[in-house]
């Protein structure tokens, strides 16, 4: 394999991931973003209506979202020209049935602040469209807001051309190969060096990592499906929260005047373009309908993404055990957005041997807890 361009670092995968990590590391270093689409984020980051949810997920997640708040409240000048966040507020609700989940989850969240227990009445009055009764009880995150997805995405990508990066479009990574310190990368037809390679691939970050003679660390891609509806005649959503089942059998997200609406499912698939599937269609209509005043006779969109996950869901970050200078960025799961900022600054950290970053750690985090090769990784 001839050598190629040569540079510090090689990311493949160009979602927000691979996109906040070059960006992070093109402020000291050579970068290479290497993406198989002719778009980044075709599979999963481009399909994401993504809130800021510091409740959401489990404690490492929620540690890095915590720690990404400053950048989403103040990102760097140039970085966008649009707000990344809009104030949402999020009610997380249980039926009478689920309430030994939202007393769990209530412990679970004790590293959470202004949390606030709400009753069936004061849930029902802060959301319209309920069904009385439905609800026994919940919580409400007044801190949760909306992401703008697109900005935050180009503003890395800009960033790192900014920097002096290069983004490589319609180039699957077809051969890895480290030879005399250095690794030879293949993509498009062309060949390209790196000192370090970073796997940032998403949901075929297992088959870049088996290509490279890397561990395997049981990445698991499932898709998630979403449809936008019409909003009741005479009601405009816009200033109500987001409703999520405490047993995430559905959310209910305003959305510009309309309902965003899922089943939170969460269904093996292979890595590919995810499209949905009828059945997971009626199934998030019927779940809704029980819970809220709505009957769904038309569908205006509906998509589908991917979300990997290894066996704890939590990230896998940190370099591989077997292969030499070959680093994971991979399984957020469906938490990638909210924590991109602190997770992509702290994985540039471990990347060019810098000290963790103390306001991560401050917030609970133990890089040991996303490290590949961790108890618990694979099932």
């Amino acid at each position: 394999m001839s050598p190629g361009k040569s540079y510090d670092v090689a990311i493949i995968g160009a979602g927000i991931a691979g996109a906040s990590l070059a960006a992070e590391v093109s402020k000291e270093a050579s970068v290479l973003l290497i993406e198989m689409e002719s778009q980044p984020g075709y599979h999963t980051t481009g399909r994401s209506a993504a809130a800021f949810v510091d409740t959401y997920g489990p404690a490492p997640i929620r540690a890095l979202t915590r720690a990404s708040a400053a950048f989403y409240h103040n990102p760097p000048l140039g970085f966008t020209d649009h707000r990344l966040l809009s104030p949402r507020g999020v009610l997380m609700i249980a039926r009478q049935d689920q309430m030994a989940t939202l007393h769990q989850m209530q412990e679970d969240l004790s590293d959470t602040t202004d949390m606030q227990i709400l009753t069936a009445s004061e849930i029902e009055s802060r959301m319209p469209l309920l069904r009385k009764g439905y609800a026994a009880g919940g919580f409400a995150n007044s801190r949760v807001s909306d992401i703008d997805v697109h900005a935050l995405h180009q503003g890395y990508l800009r960033m790192l051309r900014g920097n002096g990066g290069t983004i490589l479009l319609n180039a699957p990574a077809t051969a890895l190969e480290h030879h005399q310190g250095q690794w030879h990368v293949t993509a498009n037809n062309e060949n390209f060096t790196a000192s370090r390679i970073v796997n940032a691939a998403g949901a075929w970050a297992d088959e870049i990592g088996a290509m490279a003679g890397a561990s395997t660390i049981g990445l698991i891609p499932k898709r998630r499906t979403a449809m936008m509806i019409a909003a009741p005649a005479g009601l405009n959503p816009d200033k109500w929260p987001m409703i999520i089942d405490i047993d995430e059998e559905f959310y209910l997200k305003p959305d510009a005047g309309r309902l965003l609406i899922s089943p939170a499912d969460e269904t093996p698939a292979p890595p590919g373009d995810a499209q949905p599937e009828e059945l997971d269609i009626a199934i998030c209509i019927d779940r809704i309908e029980r819970a809220f005043d709505l009957s769904v006779r038309r569908i205006e969109n509906k998509w589908a993404g991917l979300r990997s996950f290894v066996a704890d869901k939590n990230p896998v970050c940190g370099f591989d055990d077997k292969a030499p200078d070959f680093f994971w960025l991979a399984g957020q799961g469906g938490y990638g957005i909210q924590s991109a900022p602190a997770l992509a600054r702290l994985a540039a950290a471990l990347l060019l041997d810098r000290e963790t970053p103390e306001d991560i750690l401050s917030e609970g985090l133990r890089p040991a807890d996303i490290a590949p090769g961790r108890p618990g990784l694979k099932q």
